[in-house]
């Protein structure tokens, strides 16, 4: 599964079992749940049983999946269960058996088939339209207002350096950015945070859902059906890019949201009595692994060339030397806003900024909640393929089959040495298991929590581990102790 499937994923997990009912009732989203949210052997297992007449006994199902990926088999059935598609029930001959839950297998059917006649999909605008939008406009109106968000974030007033009309932002879309800890407020002066930092590094499709996962928890405490709001958000992902669609079909809750939504350019109403709107590639990505996106909308926080991804030998703007000194090729005043919160700028050109890393710049840096491999992550990610080619000549850690260093090994260790002065304490979220009776008790839960990567710290001697999640480890120790 994408990055970007992670957020709203863990936001699903955590809901109680019976919003799942309200929230599988709509086709459309138990369809986008099913495209986005599952693993490929987790589809399969949705396809294979769904048209069952009957449950499928778990032996059987269990052959289906070869011994050596088992550790895949018992993550897909682990997400399909903590997302309440899959359930275990009892065949007639008192057999443990699997079948999908209702209603999302009504709505996943009636999402194949076609046989739904609501408008669970959107109905399509039938009146000729002289303010139609093309898709071109569409992509530059979501461009214009995702950046203006980033460029509030980071302190820039992008729009107006770049010759684009001026994104004002509501008073909502400040308060959430503010609730989500993405910005803080210092002395009326807005200040990007570590989360912040972080959130502007990720890619346009994480960063939409990130946003819309905030909206939904913020729901409640503005009148609004959380429920409601998140099937919306599913539909609003089904839809067709360059379609209009009709807005009276919808409810007062779905009008509040799609006005909210309109903010961040992730719909389109050229007003907000308009009676259709538009979805943008914002919302049409957000359940399919469209790369067109990071092409188009996040072109911006891309060097002046254009570059087509992060990891590629064409992609970067950014030099830096073995004394710390840093050279920008860009005019981008969200990327200089982003250069200067851990550097020190001394001059800038109409396509070339330059500066220098120092102690001073890092520290502030830090004091701003940005991590220290946030800012490696920053560079390596933007390195100029200049910079790329050199060191990778001039490395010699790919003889031991490490990649090779692209960044200055001595400009990446001081950085991590400046933030050490500061902060040599790191905390990790997840759940301690003790108390076992034996060491055979203790090591079999261990080694599986180890096989499904979710074990950061164990002590054999104190029959102690710490792990980041707790559900799969538990159901293993609860399938041990039945076989006793």
């Amino acid at each position: 599964m994408a990055a970007s499937t992670s957020r709203p994923l863990e936001y699903l997990e955590g809901l109680p079992g019976m919003t799942f009912n309200k929230l599988y009732q709509q086709p459309s989203t138990a369809l986008a749940i099913f495209r986005r949210m599952l693993p490929d052997l987790a589809k399969c297992f949705v396809m294979a049983l769904l048209y069952l007449k009957d449950p499928l006994p778990t032996q059987d199902l269990e052959l289906w999946v070869k011994a050596e990926s088992k550790k895949q088999r018992d993550n897909a059935l682990s997400i399909l269960g903590r997302l309440h598609i899959l359930s275990k029930t009892l065949t007639s001959e008192n057999v443990s058996a699997y079948m999908v839950t209702n209603p999302f297998a009504d709505s996943l059917r009636k999402a194949l088939t076609g046989s739904e006649d609501s408008q669970s999909f959107g109905v399509f605008s039938q009146h000729r339209n002289e303010h139609r939008k093309s898709i071109s406009d569409l992509d530059e109106y979501a461009r214009r207002q995702w950046e203006g968000v980033l460029g509030y974030m980071v302190g820039t007033e992008y729009l107006k350096d770049s010759g684009h009309p001026e994104v004002s932002l509501s008073k909502g879309v400040k308060q959430l950015l503010q609730a989500g800890h993405l910005v803080e407020i210092y002395e009326r002066r807005t200040e990007i945070t570590k989360d912040g930092f972080a959130f502007v590094l990720q890619d346009v499709n994480t960063q939409v859902w990130h946003i819309l996962i905030l909206y939904v928890e913020s729901a409640e405490a503005i009148g609004m059906d959380s429920v409601e709001v998140l099937s919306f958000l599913f539909l609003l992902s089904s839809l067709e890019l360059g379609q209009s669609y009709e807005k009276k079909y919808l409810s007062p809750v779905q009008l509040r949201t799609l006005a909210d939504l309109a903010d961040f350019g992730i719909i389109y109403q050229r007003s907000p009595d308009a009676p259709r709107f538009y979805p943008t590639r914002l919302a049409t990505t957000l359940t399919s692994d469209s790369s067109a996106l990071s092409g188009t909308v996040g072109s911006s926080l891309n060097g002046p060339a254009g570059p087509q991804g992060a990891s590629g030998t064409g992609s970067g703007f950014i030099v830096i030397e073995t004394n710390y000194r840093l050279y920008a090729y860009t005019s981008s005043p969200l990327q200089i806003s982003l250069i200067s919160l851990f550097t020190t700028l001394k001059y800038r050109f109409p396509n070339l900024i330059t500066g220098k890393i120092t102690r001073q710049s890092v520290r502030r840096a830090i004091d701003m909640g940005i991590t220290a491999d946030q800012i490696i992550s920053y560079l390596h990610t933007h390195a100029h393929p200049q910079l790329r080619k050199h060191n990778a000549g001039h490395s010699t850690s790919n003889t031991a089959g490490i990649p090779p260093s692209i960044l200055p090994p001595t400009v990446t260790d001081q950085i991590r040495l400046w933030q050490l002065e500061r902060d040599r304490l790191r905390a990790t979220s997840g759940f301690l298991f003790k108390e076992f009776t034996s060491l055979q008790e203790y090591q079999a839960p261990c080694q599986y929590a180890a096989e499904i990567g979710v074990l950061v710290w164990k002590s054999d001697r104190k029959r102690m581990f710490f792990v980041t999640r707790h559900e799969q480890v538990a159901a293993f120790l609860r399938s041990k102790k039945e076989m006793r």
